[in-house]
């Protein structure tokens, strides 16, 4: 729209410029050709990894979950956290697990978890797979949380920033003998990276205490075994299985669980 400007004696109307964009004028780019300055698809572009060495899971989008079948979920945390398997790391799991239970998600369950030196292992049950990716997600917020503030403490340092290495490992249980595989690898993870040598207190017990195999009813050894837990140990919170495969149809997939058996490859 014209602007009209008022000057002595007379009445001049003056024009509006238009204010072009740097290299609005410059000649269409032929096809096939390698663009010249910024944007267009091109090596390199794009949002850059924030950690060093392969993805742990590829971004894309969960399939469906059935409410039926149990998960096995693989949480791994950074090297600079420290070692998970001490009496701070486990108190700060166990209160992100104590939250989890308060918060009432009742769509979304972890039964059984055992903590090793630089990851989880949980066995989960939930409704869909919204209700499986939000109550990882709480947990590992809240368990991120508790670390930080333990590593701050211990460095005398700050510490705020990323605690799990990439997206957690989600592996659906469908079978009787998957479902004794898991539970096997989850409760007796300790036996196969060896922490049963690593101190006295771990060669004196016969069930790992940074799992939740003291609540495990399946062992074979079960009735009569003597748990030699430490003065003031607080076992870890977990919910009583509701899917048939963590209840009772592990049992169809082989020999009940041994106290001593040591768990293969994933």
């Amino acid at each position: 729209m014209a602007v009209k400007a008022m000057t002595k004696g007379r009445t001049r109307t003056r024009k509006p410029t238009q204010l072009g964009l740097p290299g609005a004028d410059a000649p269409p780019r032929k096809a096939g050709s390698k663009p010249t300055g910024h944007g267009g698809r091109r090596k390199g572009a794009g949002r850059k990894r924030t950690l060093p060495g392969p993805a742990q899971g590829a971004h894309r989008t969960r399939p469906f979950h059935d409410r039926r079948l149990p998960v096995h979920v693989v949480l791994r945390v950074t090297h600079e956290v420290g070692r998970l398997r001490r009496a701070k790391a486990y108190a700060a799991v166990r209160l992100a697990m104590i939250a989890l239970v308060l918060a009432g998600r009742t769509g979304f369950r972890v039964v059984h978890l055992s903590i090793q030196r630089h990851h989880i292992h949980l066995l989960c049950e939930a409704d869909d797979r919204v209700a499986l990716a939000n109550g990882v997600r709480a947990l590992c917020i809240s368990t991120a949380k508790r670390l930080n503030a333990l590593v701050s403490q211990d460095r005398g340092v700050p510490r705020r920033g990323r605690v799990f290495t990439d997206r957690y490992h989600a592996t659906t249980i469908s079978k009787p003998r998957q479902a004794r595989h898991a539970l096997a690898y989850v409760l007796n993870n300790w036996r196969r990276h060896h922490e049963d040598h690593a101190g006295l207190g771990e060669r004196r017990a016969q069930v790992d205490r940074y799992s939740s195999g003291i609540a495990f009813g399946g062992w074979a050894e079960r009735d009569g075994v003597p748990y030699a837990w430490p003065k003031g140990f607080a076992p870890l919170p977990t919910a009583t299985p509701t899917t048939w495969l963590l209840q009772e149809g592990w049992r169809r997939g082989g020999a009940a669980l041994s106290l001593w058996e040591v768990p293969g490859p994933a």
